[in-house]
C-alpha cells in the first residue's frame, strides 16, 4: 500500500468510517496531517497499535490537547485497550506533569468511558500500602535505574531529603507499582513524557537507561519517540533523539 491507502486504513481501525471535520475547511491540512500520521508515523517501526495509542495518549495528556486526547481515547478503546490500560497510562503522568493537568486528562477519559458505558470507578490497581510504599517505591527505583539511586539518595542535601523521600515513595511506590501496565511500558511511557516536556534532557538520559535495563532496545525506543514527533514537532523529538544517541551510540 502507499501512504495514502495506509492512511485511510489506520484511520478506519483508529476511528472508524467517520470523516474529520477539517475536510470541509482545510482539506489540504488534513491531506498532509492524515497521511504523514497515519500514513507514515503509524507504520514505522514494530510497535503495534495499542502501544502506539498508549504513547499518543500520555503525550496528549503532555500537551493538554485535549479534545485529541478524547478522541485518541475512542480510538485507544477500538484498537482494543483496556479502560484499565488507559487510565494507568494517564496515572503514570502525574509526577510529571502534576495533579491538575492529569486530572484534566483524566476528567476527557471519564467522559468517553461515560458515553460508552464503561462503569466507573474502574477495579483498583493498588499494590502498596502506607506502610510499605516507600520501600516498595525504592525498590522499583533501583530495579529501573540500579546503585545510582542509593549515591543520589545519600547526597542529596539535608534539607532536599525529603524530595528523594517524594520521589520514591510517591513517584515509584504510588504509581510504578501498581497493575494493569507492566514495568517495561510504563518506562517507555515515561520516556516519552519526559522527552514531551521543554528543558528535561538531563532526565531524558536517565529514562534511556531506565528503559534500557527493563528490556526496551534502541529500535523500540526511536518508534516511541518517532510516534510523538506529530503531536510535539520536530525539536523536541531531536532532542530526545539526541539523548538517545548519546546514551546508547551507534555501532
Amino acid at each position: 500500500m502507499n501512504r495514502i491507502e495506509k492512511s485511510q486504513e489506520t484511520y478506519k481501525q483508529l476511528f472508524g468510517n467517520g470523516v474529520p471535520a477539517a475536510y470541509a475547511t482545510d482539506p489540504d491540512f488534513q491531506d498532509i496531517l492524515s497521511r504523514f500520521i497515519f500514513g507514515e508515523v503509524f507504520s514505522q517501526g514494530k510497535l503495534d497499535n495499542k502501544q502506539r495509542e498508549l504513547i499518543t495518549l500520555v503525550v496528549l495528556a503532555t500537551n493538554q490537547t485535549l479534545p485529541q486526547l478524547k478522541a485518541h481515547t475512542h480510538a485507544a478503546l477500538n484498537v482494543g485497550l483496556t479502560p484499565v490500560e488507559i487510565k494507568e497510562a494517564i496515572y503514570q503522568c502525574a509526577p510529571y506533569l502534576g495533579f491538575p493537568k492529569t486530572l484534566n486528562a483524566i476528567g476527557e477519559i471519564n467522559e468517553v468511558f461515560k458515553a460508552r458505558n464503561i462503569a466507573l470507578p474502574l477495579e483498583s490497581q493498588k499494590q502498596v500500602e502506607e506502610d510499605n510504599r516507600l520501600d516498595k517505591g525504592l525498590a522499583v527505583q533501583v530495579e529501573i535505574f540500579g546503585d545510582i539511586i542509593a549515591k543520589m539518595r545519600e547526597s542529596a542535601p539535608v534539607d532536599q531529603k525529603h524530595i528523594q523521600d517524594y520521589l520514591s515513595a510517591f513517584c515509584f511506590g504510588d504509581f510504578y507499582t501498581r497493575g494493569g501496565l507492566d514495568l517495561k511500558t510504563r518506562e517507555l511511557l515515561t520516556l516519552c513524557i519526559v522527552s514531551c516536556l521543554g528543558g528535561c534532557e538531563n532526565q531524558v538520559k536517565a529514562h534511556v537507561r531506565g528503559s534500557l535495563n527493563v528490556g526496551n532496545d534502541k529500535e523500540t525506543m526511536i518508534t516511541a519517540i518517532t510516534q510523538c514527533l506529530p503531536y510535539v514537532g520536530f525539536p523536541r523529538t531531536l532532542n530526545a533523539l539526541s539523548c538517545i544517541n548519546e546514551i546508547i551510540p551507534e555501532k
